[in-house]
């Protein structure tokens, strides 16, 4: 059993580089880098060159 249990407080930091704002981060990060990757492998074409830059 877990006895490290921690109440939410109001000096919580409810904006910035908090572990949540981290990890959703990385998971956003993760789902777009594979998307590139899919987009370049359908389209044949690079990521850049397909959003015409």
């Amino acid at each position: 059993m877990n006895t490290n249990t921690q109440k939410k407080t109001l000096d919580d930091p409810k904006f910035g580089f908090t572990e949540y704002a981290e990890r959703l981060n990385g998971r956003a990060a993760m789902i777009g880098f594979i998307l590139a990757l899919i987009i370049e492998y359908t389209s044949g074409q690079s990521l850049l060159s397909w959003l015409g830059l």
